[in-house]
């Protein structure tokens, strides 16, 4: 065992356990709180308008994997590097299963955002999300950040049963924190200070971790999000046919799955410059069907003569104001693409509690 790990408290050491790491590594995934809270056995941290992404080495390999198990080093070559070069603690014994001699086998768990001032920016993050040759990643002119905040595996043992207070303890133990690698800032129990703070900043909220919680390869209620501004993940299902100067596509339509169903949450015609209108066009055009893939009362509604239907393939992130007593979205607009996303996983987000 790695001295790290064996100068833990006793009662945190007994938790470890060996473990052989998985190819794909799942996240722990919160849930919407229905408000803001404060309380001395939560831990509260800035949420991040980004990709996340596991940072997994081992089998002689540091790769970035995204939520739904997508090799993304490509897009952020400059991440590992920086891994590598920053990484404090060696391996017991050098093995084959670390993913250098002088790396331990690890699991990192983070956000990478790009900005636009000082806001995280998941629109101006696309552009680095499109790319997937390491090369032309490099050469982008949007720089970007890895945001670190878990630790799930280290050198063969698992910290998923230790408590988060000491895994990110253990995470500001191994990494030297410097750009592009950032270290998540959290504040003890004053969960409604840093919300109210969040939102005045224009941040999208905050995300509740309790701070005894172990690590759940899941959606759990010890993870909670209290947002500032509404967004949501939704499956696109169709199109409209552009008007006037409008080139591409006039309007998507969208929705999310409810009892096996999508279900139809309304028009987005907003959000989008000119390349991104013309890169869309072509992948809804490539995912033509004729039939509604909304549910059979939406589809009724819906038949119109300007709709293009689409096989619901693509997961788009949107941004909006409220929903409608119906069911709607009202005042959406499109903030990008996800790739990291199962669109059946999508289900439209109610608070927990």
């Amino acid at each position: 065992m790695i001295a790290l790990l064996r100068g833990l408290p006793d009662e945190e050491r007994a938790r470890l356990a060996p473990e052989t790491l998985t190819r794909e590594p799942s996240p722990m995934l919160a849930v919407l709180a229905p408000e803001p809270f404060s309380d001395p056995e939560w831990i509260f941290e800035p949420k991040l308008d980004g990709e996340r992404v596991l940072a997994v080495c081992d089998g002689g390999e540091l790769r970035l994997v995204s939520r739904n198990g997508k090799d993304v080093s490509g897009s952020y070559p400059e991440i590992p590097d920086a891994l590598r070069a920053s990484w404090r603690v060696g391996p017991e014994e050098p093995t084959d299963v670390g993913c250098h001699a002088a790396l331990p086998a690890f699991v990192l768990d983070g956000e990478i955002v790009a900005f636009e001032e000082t806001i995280t920016s998941f629109s101006r993050l696309q552009e680095r999300m499109r790319i997937d040759d390491p090369v032309k990643a490099r050469e982008s002119p949007v720089p970007v950040y890895y945001y670190l905040f878990d630790f799930l595996h280290l050198d063969g043992y698992g910290l998923v049963e230790i408590s988060l207070r000491t895994r990110k303890h253990l995470l500001k133990e191994v990494v030297s924190f410097s750009d592009p690698l950032r270290f998540t800032p959290h504040r003890d129990g004053e969960g409604e200070a840093l919300h109210r703070e969040a939102c005045r900043k224009g941040w999208e909220g905050v995300m509740a971790k309790r701070a005894s919680s172990s690590y759940l390869h899941a959606r759990s209620s010890e993870w909670l999000k209290l947002k500032c501004v509404n967004r949501q993940e939704l499956v696109i299902g169709g199109y409209t046919e552009p008007r006037g100067t409008r080139t591409g596509f006039g309007a998507l339509l969208v929705g999310h799955y409810e009892d096996g169903e999508l279900r139809y949450a309304g028009k987005v015609g907003t959000g989008f410059d000119e390349p991104t209108l013309e890169r869309l066009a072509r992948r809804l055009r490539a995912k033509e069907r004729k039939t509604s893939p909304f549910s059979s009362q939406d589809a009724r509604s819906l038949a119109k003569e300007d709709v293009h239907w689409v096989t619901p393939a693509l997961v788009g992130r949107f941004g909006f104001t409220e929903w409608t007593g119906s069911g709607k979205l009202k005042h959406p607009r499109f903030l990008g693409l996800r790739r990291d996303k199962d669109p059946h996983e999508v289900e439209r987000e109610v608070p927990h509690g």
